[in-house]
């Protein structure tokens, strides 16, 4: 098959760490695969992955924008130059896009993957733009996707994001990254998420602050960026714990800067699955997650990692001080996560569902 991603950019981040997974992985099966995008500083990684990157101007949120219109007269021509069998978008300016292109190039194949929960505004329900066949990445998104757009079943697949293992769980530059992150000593308690509230950074700094009259010398890594960033910053500020909070843009290679952690956090309100989440685990870590969305697909409480209410910092703290104050249960939830995204989220079976999908898509058209 001859497979085009859209994705607005190939920065670090959830969308396109699935799609240099899932694209990886398409052509260790014999596939053609290249990607559409604004660029970013992923895109030597999908080079050297093989997958060919087209240069468009798809940085836009706006599902009517000048943007999608230049993508669409660049792309069209190269989707017949290219012969491409499967048009695979992942948002929902790209979702627009892959419309146009399947309408315009003879109905072929169009696939969504939906990574979290849309809004349900009218546009979405007016010019829906689904595609032939969507991609659910944890059943609470399908939840989603049912109850608020009322969506056709039959339509949806559950695929969730897969890992590739093999890029986790090696801690040999563990004291090389910390003692660049100036932890000598004392925990270090991380998130990777982007900067929005969402995702539930606010109480994870108040959580902190408790944390740290447990643990003086422990100190929480911040990685990503957003929209938040200035009002976290203040708010560490306003707690007095400035010397034990650390922010950093982001983290080209995940696995080492998930080494040089001891507990991982995500307090998101709301989570499609959690990529990051699901990486860390991969690392070997032990981690606390709230009770939402997918996140309750990938952590059993007590078992591979702890689950608290969102929105509730004393009980982010509470879980973040247990797990430091007992070096056995952390090990061990943090080998038992490992295992369990090993057995349950690898990179091949997202690949051959996925796959199916496309043939699937494929058939429909015959």
């Amino acid at each position: 098959m001859n497979i085009l991603f859209i994705a607005n950019h190939l920065n670090v981040g959830g969308i396109a760490s699935y799609l240099l997974t899932l694209g990886g992985g398409l052509k260790e099966k014999g596939h053609n695969v290249y990607v559409a995008s604004s660029g970013g500083d992923l895109v030597d990684k999908f080079k050297k992955a093989g997958i060919t990157h087209i240069p468009v101007p798809l940085k836009t949120k706006k599902e009517i924008s000048p943007k999608i219109i230049i993508s669409f007269l660049k792309l069209s021509g190269k989707v017949r130059e290219l012969n491409i069998d499967v048009l695979h978008s992942n948002s929902r300016t790209t979702q627009v896009l892959g419309d146009l292109l399947s309408r315009y190039n003879g109905g072929i194949c169009h696939v969504f993957t939906c990574h979290g929960f849309f809004k349900p505004k009218l546009s979405r329900k007016l010019f829906p733009c689904w595609g032939k066949a969507v991609i659910a990445i944890s059943s609470q998104v399908k939840e989603h996707l049912l109850l608020d757009f009322k969506l056709d079943e039959k339509k949806i697949s559950v695929i969730n994001n897969g890992i590739d293992t093999a890029s986790f769980g090696d801690f040999s530059t563990r004291e090389k990254i910390r003692r660049e992150l100036g932890v000598n000593d004392g925990y270090l308690v991380g998130i990777i998420a982007r900067l929005s509230d969402v995702k539930g950074h606010t109480y994870l700094i108040q959580a902190m602050r408790e944390v740290i009259k447990s643990y003086p010398r422990a100190k929480l890594l911040i990685v990503g960026e957003g929209k938040t960033g200035e009002t976290l910053a203040g708010q560490v500020n306003d707690l007095g714990i400035k010397d034990n909070v650390l922010f950093i843009p982001e983290a080209r290679n995940t696995g080492d800067i998930l080494s040089a952690m001891d507990v991982f956090v995500m307090p998101s309100l709301q989570e499609g699955l959690g990529l990051a989440l699901m990486e860390a685990m991969a690392q070997g870590l032990a981690v606390v997650g709230s009770s939402v969305g997918g996140i309750k697909t990938l952590i059993q409480d007590k078992e591979n990692g702890l689950l608290v209410e969102a929105a509730d910092s004393a009980g982010l703290a509470g879980a973040i001080i247990k797990l430091l104050g007992d070096n056995p249960l952390r090990l061990g939830l943090g080998k038992n996560a490992r295992e369990f995204i090993m057995e349950n989220f690898s990179k091949e079976r997202m690949v051959d569902q996925t796959e199916r999908v496309y043939k699937k898509c494929l058939r429909q058209e015959n």
